[in-house]
């Protein structure tokens, strides 16, 4: 009896040590197919380059409690210049998909280490928690996410017209590769509208290829799958909706020149043509309006018919891409503006002429020697430029006053101020022995042959060789441009280049250089293996680049500069130099 007294007795103790053991029992024993997991970060564990405007997010296996989602449970550590800092920010949580977010207060700081933890004490609906800290590291790079601005139609918008063009503006650069059909779309409910994708500058274009039906709403996407140009994508797919309403919106139906056109004339009158006739008083200088890069072009608005035109004052420009936009204050008799914008670009021709020389830091001299400057009599001036000499020293310009230099100064190899001096005019030397090869060995177009006097003559813009002397005499020689402000004229003359007139200025003996046509002195150019001789009393266009020296007659006057490699540069009296 004893014994089995005993025996139950033991029996009791194992049943109550048992019981206490599963009171005393706590999460810490969850199986761990029970526990909530991390299922996924973005950023990713050990990512890099991570844009500054990043949310952070994190998703688990099942449902959460949101309660325990806080900025206790959250926090995200940068390891800037080795000093610990926590960010602020807002927390939220998707009971939908899962997922826990982290918008911080502000950007994160370019080429910093992150360190995002979640604690164990985050619990699913059921009570349970993480079984540990969960904690993922990430760097980021010196790139802002690409976001959606705007759009037109805006969201939620009410009667748009049914051949609407849809239009994204981000607020960057994108990558053009990336907006595609795929990552821009247009669905009425889960059908998705057929159209042509474009991108230009910051902005998406979807156009339908049919009109959109009447009273419908509309939802359009830009999914995170178009990148800027760094390769960064969107941060969230952007959607919004719109409704149209039962109007068919005027149109352009055509353009001349037309959208892409090259090699247009530069005294092209640029024309468009509408879909039906509109209020002559819309069609005018501001919703008609034609841009070179960003600058306005002047010119004159006509509208007749159902033809708008614009004239450029003065005509067009050589080598320039043009944009010409009617804008939707464009609008028939009653009322209804275009549905868009209608942009249209078109390239001129390249300027006539070869490739002009680029004489970089030695075009702000009207005279520059390299062994002395000398004003010999009477009351000379350089206008809006510079006078220099190098290696020549100040002892060696001369007749300074009476001469004088007006909006530019005077610079030699031996001066002390301002600081930097010899370094200027070495590199403006340097400048001119480059910019004078360039010009000698010259060769597109095909130089044509000259010789002897050239005085009385007519020359479009070209190379023109010569291999001895060339002159100028018995009449002007005029430089035609033929209508292009930007056309060239490179001489290439072997010996001397001498000009001959006489009094009074101009000559009326010849010897004078003219321009008609457009044509700019600063477009012209005279490379001289020997000297350059400018007449008495002579009118001169261009800039002189001699090996040697150049003389200036009495009472001549040049638009142009006098640049001497390595002679001297005398003016004889009286002399004027202006800027071309």
């Amino acid at each position: 009896m004893k014994t089995k007294r005993l025996w139950m007795f033991a029996l009791a103790t194992l049943f109550l040590a048992a019981f206490i053991s599963g009171c005393k029992k706590d999460n810490s024993e969850v199986p761990d197919g029970v526990r909530p997991i991390v299922t996924s970060t973005d950023p990713v564990n050990l990512a890099s380059g991570v844009p500054l405007d990043k949310t952070i997010t994190a998703t688990f296996n099942k449902p959460m409690d949101p309660s325990t989602i806080t900025p206790k449970s959250f926090s995200i550590q940068g390891e800037a210049k080795g000093l610990a800092a926590g960010l602020s920010g807002v927390i939220t949580y998707d009971g939908t998909s899962s997922t826990m977010s982290f918008i911080p207060s502000s950007k994160l700081t370019a080429g910093t280490t992150y360190t995002a933890t979640i604690a164990s004490t985050v619990k699913d609906l059921s009570g349970n928690t993480l079984k540990e800290n969960y904690v993922w590291t990430f760097s980021t790079g010196t790139t802002i996410s690409p976001t959606v601005i705007s759009t037109d139609p805006a969201n939620n918008a009410l009667d748009v017209l049914l051949n609407k063009t849809i239009t994204v503006t981000f607020n960057q650069a994108m990558d053009p590769l990336t907006i595609t059909a795929t990552t821009l779309t247009i669905k009425q409910g889960v059908t998705a509208v057929s159209g042509t994708v474009s991108y230009n500058g910051t902005t998406a274009s979807f156009k339908p290829s049919d009109v959109l039906v009447s009273n419908t709403v509309y939802t359009g996407t830009i999914s995170s799958g178009a990148k800027n140009v760094a390769g960064t994508t969107l941060a969230n797919d952007y959607v919004w909706n719109f409704t149209t309403g039962t109007i068919t919106a005027p149109k352009v139906n055509s353009t001349d020149p037309l959208n892409l056109a090259t090699g247009v004339a530069l005294n092209k009158v640029i024309s468009a043509v509408f879909s039906e006739a509109m209020n002559p008083l819309l069609i005018n200088a501001s919703s008609y309006t034609l841009m070179v890069g960003t600058t306005p072009v002047a010119g004159t608005v006509n509208y007749t018919g159902t033809t708008a035109t614009f004239t450029p004052t003065g005509g067009l420009l050589s080598g320039n891409i043009y944009t010409a936009t009617i804008t939707t204050a464009a609008k028939n008799p009653a009322g209804i503006p275009l549905a868009n914008n209608y942009v249209w670009t078109f390239s001129t021709g390249a300027p006539l002429g070869p490739v002009g020389v680029d004489l970089k830091t030695v075009a702000r001299f009207g005279i520059i020697a390299g062994v002395g400057i000398s004003n010999n009599a009477g009351f000379s001036v350089i206008n809006n430029m510079d006078v220099g000499i190098y290696p020549g020293a100040r002892s060696s310009i001369i007749g300074f006053p009476p001469a004088i230099v007006v909006n530019g100064a005077m610079y030699a190899s031996d001066d002390i101020a301002p600081p930097g001096v010899p370094a200027m005019l070495l590199q403006a030397q340097n400048e001119l022995t480059a910019a004078y090869i360039f010009a000698e060995g010259a060769l597109s177009p095909a130089p044509a042959t000259v010789s002897g006097d050239q005085g009385g003559k007519t020359l479009a813009p070209g190379i023109y060789k010569s291999t001895s002397t060339l002159l100028i005499q018995l009449g002007d020689l005029t430089l035609d441009a033929q209508g292009d402000v930007n056309a060239v004229w490179i001489f290439q003359i072997a010996s001397a280049l001498t000009t001959v007139g006489g009094g009074p200025y101009p000559s009326p003996s010849g010897g004078n250089v003219l321009l008609t046509g457009g044509a700019q002195a600063k477009n012209v150019f005279w490379q001289t293996a020997s000297s350059a001789t400018i007449g008495d009393y002579t009118s001169f266009k261009g800039t002189i680049l001699a090996l040697q020296t150049i003389t200036m007659g009495a009472y001549s006057r040049a638009e142009g500069r006098m640049l001497a490699r390595n002679g001297a540069v005398t003016m004889t009296g009286t002399n004027i130099i202006d800027k071309p």
